[in-house]
């Protein structure tokens, strides 16, 4: 079989019909007729059933298009790498990462680091764990940052960053005035929640229920971000992601630390065989003092609220 049969049969596959792929590709219907036929002949599978002049694909073309999206994977992956050197050099930095730490957290990184003064262009892609997962294997960027609630097989991994969560609310709320948040504040009064599949939340819920206490969310949302934009509006009392929480020091939000074990995890994902630059190595340097000034004022920030 040949490379342009493969890529005639993925163009039906992803188009739907054969004049579509003829479209895709450039050719006539005919010639992609032909193709399919070739490479049915050719490796001795039935591919397409014909329904009323229509391609519909077997079990047989579903299972070969898994293996041959992943081929042609490595291919997208060359060409999106050329296109990066052609427009900006080797100077180029690509991130994908999770909301909570791709809101805030990373721009003041990205500042700190001074991507002009280094001529380097950076993409920051922020987005779903899952859709970082995807990215950091598929070579698409340098690494990425996920929550821990992923499976890290087939990549290379460390953590980040683990912190354990804070309770945040408005200044006027009647628990600012607490040095701290016992589990049975926490149900209650109105409280702003992740989402129910959020890992987070349900191992919260499963220390609050060992305890007996029910938590009974007024606001459900899936970004701790926000959770805080309801928390600073006066909806209630959330618990967050600390680095999250940091983002709204200033704004007239009060943070609290819990006396529950609830923790944050965050994981750096590389590809596996893939050496880091020496950009994205100097990049990682930056995230971690970034870190690290970042815990200093979230802690000077409790010790104060302590002390009101």
């Amino acid at each position: 079989m040949s490379m342009r049969e493969i890529e005639i049969f993925r163009a039906v596959m992803t188009a739907g019909s054969t004049s579509k792929a003829a479209g895709l590709m450039g050719i006539s219907q005919p010639a992609v007729s032909q193709g399919i036929r070739k490479l049915e002949a050719t490796a001795g599978l039935r591919l397409f059933e014909r329904v009323r002049s229509r391609l519909v694909p077997t079990q047989e073309a579903l299972a070969l298009m898994v293996d041959v999206n992943r081929y042609f994977v490595g291919f997208e992956v060359i060409e999106h790498r050329i296109r990066s050197i052609r427009s900006f050099g080797l100077g180029r930095l690509s991130i994908a990462v999770m909301p909570a730490l791709g809101m805030g957290f990373m721009p003041r990184v990205i500042a700190a680091f001074g991507a002009h003064e280094r001529g380097i262009q950076i993409s920051l892609q922020v987005m779903s764990s899952r859709e970082v997962h995807q990215q950091v294997s598929s070579g698409q960027v340098d690494f990425g940052l996920m929550s821990d609630e992923m499976s890290m097989t087939g990549l290379e991994h460390s953590v980040f960053s683990k912190m354990p969560g804070v309770a945040v609310m408005h200044a006027d709320h009647p628990y600012a005035a607490k040095r701290s948040l016992k589990p049975i504040d926490l149900g209650a009064t109105a409280f702003i929640a992740l989402n129910p599949e959020d890992s987070n939340r349900r191992s919260m819920e499963s220390l609050l229920d060992n305890l007996g206490i029910g938590l009974k969310p007024l606001v459900e949302t899936p970004y701790s971000h926000t959770v805080c934009e309801l928390a600073l509006s006066g909806v209630g009392i959330a618990v967050v992601n600390p680095i999250v929480a940091i983002d709204y020091l200033g704004r007239g939000i009060v943070i609290k630390p819990l006396e529950i074990d609830t923790t944050f995890t965050a994981l750096m994902a590389f590809r596996p065989g893939t050496p880091l630059s020496e950009n994205a190595r100097q990049f990682l340097r930056f995230m971690r003092m970034q870190l690290s000034g970042d815990q200093a004022r979230l802690n000077a920030a409790m010790g104060l609220a302590a002390e009101t």
